[in-house]
């Protein structure tokens, strides 16, 4: 009886024009599912004019799918203290160039245990420790603009994390993500082995201010230069309206890919009505004699319901010299805009 229900309930609200921005579809007995996600569409151009192999490329003006997506959120209290939870989020390309395809990533998949008491364990695809309790007041743009670690820093597949439960506003958090060469040929020559990537940290939560302090071992086998990173990152809210954040990042130099570098953050977000506006600032000094760049991003953003809001994103990432005949810079002179609307449910 109570899959009928479940799978009757997820149609509905899967059909329905009116949803709210995450439909409980079944709450009953400590079990509860909540269906969510958006449906959105923008216009994307400028940015960079060449390609990674240095190749002239149209950056004109495009339709594209921005980021839209589907979950389910599911959750089971096994008793006063204790809950089970998952998670299993798709993202899907809604232009005309996925129609065969439709669902092009399993974004979130994770489950994991719940004690008010003992804090949360969690197994599984999920984002960034790191981005979740660090660089997070910097991760406000729906594309471009974060300079800073994002959510797929170390994370996503093969990882286990742990956070403890607020302890008089402060939060620490251990992650480990799982490099694993199961399934590999064997040559003997210098094979690599398993890898185990950590992140880790605390994040300070009260009133107004919230600052965060992590570091993520920044192995190559996830694009790393394997060094360990290192971010404190904070936020501070002057009033209902408008709060300020700072931040800093840097990991050292090595040989391996990405060199090292220290990049330091400033930025704010203001509020009125159903507008919101958002502007950050980078410098990011490069080590190894790469240039530095001077990045910025800029958001305009409109909610016309609770549901439906559109949206003006502008970015330049300032890219270092690639050579001493290309220089990155040049070729991003042209600030990548993205504008559109969503639609969330």
């Amino acid at each position: 009886m109570k899959k009928t229900l479940l799978a009757t309930a997820i149609i509905g609200a899967l059909g329905a024009s009116a949803a709210a921005q995450a439909a409980t579809v079944y709450d009953q007995d400590g079990t509860k599912l909540d269906v969510y996600g958006r449906i959105a569409m923008g216009i994307a151009g400028g940015g960079p004019e060449y390609n990674d192999a240095e190749q002239k490329i149209d950056n004109g003006a495009e339709f594209v799918d921005v980021y839209s997506r589907l979950g389910l959120r599911m959750s089971h209290e096994v008793n006063s203290d204790l809950t089970a939870f998952g998670r299993l989020e798709w993202r899907f390309k809604g232009d005309e160039r996925y129609t065969e395809s439709g669902f092009t990533e399993i974004r979130q998949s994770y489950l994991g245990l719940q004690s008010k008491q003992y804090g949360t364990v969690q197994a599984g695809n999920f984002d960034s420790f790191y981005n979740q309790f660090v660089s997070l007041p910097f991760d406000v743009y729906i594309d471009r603009g974060l300079e800073f670690a994002g959510h797929p820093k170390q994370s996503r597949g093969d990882s286990i994390g742990y956070y403890t439960p607020d302890l008089q506003g402060w939060t620490a958090f251990l992650q480990l993500k799982h490099y694993s060469t199961r399934g590999q040929v064997e040559t003997g020559n210098n094979d690599p082995d398993s890898v185990i990537a950590a992140q880790g940290g605390v994040r300070y939560e009260q009133g107004p201010v919230t600052v965060g302090l992590g570091f993520v071992d920044d192995v190559v086998r996830g694009g790393g230069n394997g060094e360990i990173m290192g971010g404190l990152i904070g936020s501070y809210a002057i009033n209902d309206q408008f709060s300020a954040r700072l931040g800093y990042e840097g990991r050292e130099n090595s040989d391996v890919r990405g060199g090292g570098y220290d990049t330091v953050g400033l930025g704010g977000t203001y509020t009125t009505g159903p507008w919101a506006f958002t502007a950050d600032y980078y410098n990011v000094d490069r080590d190894g004699g790469v240039d530095d760049s001077n990045a910025w991003a800029f958001g305009s953003y409109y909610n016309v319901s609770s549901n439906f809001d559109v949206f003006l994103e502008l970015a330049d990432g300032d890219a270092p010299t690639v050579n001493r005949y290309v220089t990155l810079g040049d070729l991003t002179d042209e600030v990548y805009y993205l504008t559109g609307a969503r639609y969330h449910f």
